[in-house]
């Protein structure tokens, strides 16, 4: 992409659906963000339009853009974007009937993703939009399965961190038997999961990146 987006382009990109990357617009604006590499149209009827990586780059780097350093980070709830919870937030609210509510659309809409995205159509294994959000999508599927992130800088429940390693994410739960089930929710989700022991203090966790086939 030689030049940014035009005014009236990135409105439709930061319009999309937060999760699907689903695109609403005139056929005009589709087609341009398709040529420019922001979008793609789907093969298959509806013939819908979804951001690509590099448009969901483009979205997130409006929103940062739009956002005042001095302001404060927006509330886990209300108007604010969808994000799953990784564990530690400060301040974070039990998870009520709006937020289950939340969370089943969200992973609903993220299956869809997948069904729309993968090349074969299929849901059991994660997508471009996953490999490229590695962090919000282990913990999505944490989260719709009924796991509880931990709540603040300590204390029981799953913790979601990036790692080193390309492709690979983190989870802390300080039960055991808690942990081994975070495993199996993300095995079932199309992740390959293991299970390790930190070195010198023997505190187990789980790596887990998205399989492909």
């Amino acid at each position: 992409m030689t030049r940014p987006p035009t005014a009236a382009q990135r409105r439709v990109i930061d319009a999309a659906d937060p999760v699907t990357g689903r695109l609403r617009g005139t056929e005009a604006q589709l087609t341009a963000l398709v040529r420019r590499g922001l979008a793609f149209r789907h093969p298959r009827p509806p013939h819908d339009h979804f951001l690509t990586p590099a448009g969901h780059r483009v979205r997130e780097a409006v929103q940062e853009a739009d956002t005042p350093a001095a302001s404060p980070p927006p509330a886990p709830t209300g108007t604010a974007v969808f994000a799953a919870r990784i564990g530690g937030e400060e301040g974070a609210e039990p998870a009520g009937p709006a937020r289950l509510r939340e969370v089943r659309g969200a992973w609903q809409g993220l299956l869809e993703l997948r069904r729309m995205t993968n090349p074969d159509g299929a849901t059991d294994r994660p997508c471009a939009w996953e490999r490229a959000h590695l962090v919000q999508a282990a913990a999505l599927a944490l989260e719709a399965a009924g796991h509880g992130p931990a709540s603040g800088a300590e204390g029981g429940g799953y913790l979601v961190r990036a790692t080193p390693q390309p492709e690979a994410v983190a989870v802390h739960e300080p039960d055991v038997a808690a942990l081994r089930g975070c495993a199996a929710t993300l095995a079932d989700a199309g992740w390959q999961v293991s299970e390790h022991g930190e070195p010198r203090t023997g505190v187990r966790y789980v790596l887990a990146s998205p399989r492909r086939v």
